[in-house]
């Protein structure tokens, strides 16, 4: 008979770990804020998207190059970042240029880039 390594063979309630976590429950908005900023992170293209604006500032024009991409869709996806708050633009003319804004997204990015460099 195959053992279930994720099930507890017995059922005993282990009191003072249920009541340290039960202490500091994170709120619902708070897990579904963190829950949306994950998902802003679980596309491929947004993250390369940050990958390359971790380095400098880039336009839209900059970003279809690298990323061999429409500059619609790289504007589509910035849009998304910019409503999560995750990239602020400025306009110098015609051109509009994107920067990171929220260092800990670019923190949470940069772990996860150091964690499959470190599994390799």
């Amino acid at each position: 008979m195959a053992v279930n390594l994720d099930k507890c063979r017995k059922t005993s309630i282990h009191e003072d770990a249920v009541s340290d976590c039960l202490d500091d429950q994170l709120h619902d908005t708070e897990v579904l804020s963190l829950s949306q900023s994950f998902k802003a992170l679980a596309d491929p293209t947004r993250i390369r998207i940050l990958s390359n604006l971790i380095r400098r500032e880039l336009c839209v024009c900059d970003l279809a190059e690298i990323l061999g991409m429409t500059q619609s869709a790289v504007s589509h996806q910035l849009r998304t970042l910019r409503m999560m708050r995750i990239v602020k633009n400025r306009r110098e003319g015609n051109t509009v240029y994107y920067t990171c804004d929220d260092a800990h997204i670019t923190g949470l990015l940069q772990l996860g880039i150091d964690h499959i460099k470190h599994i390799e």
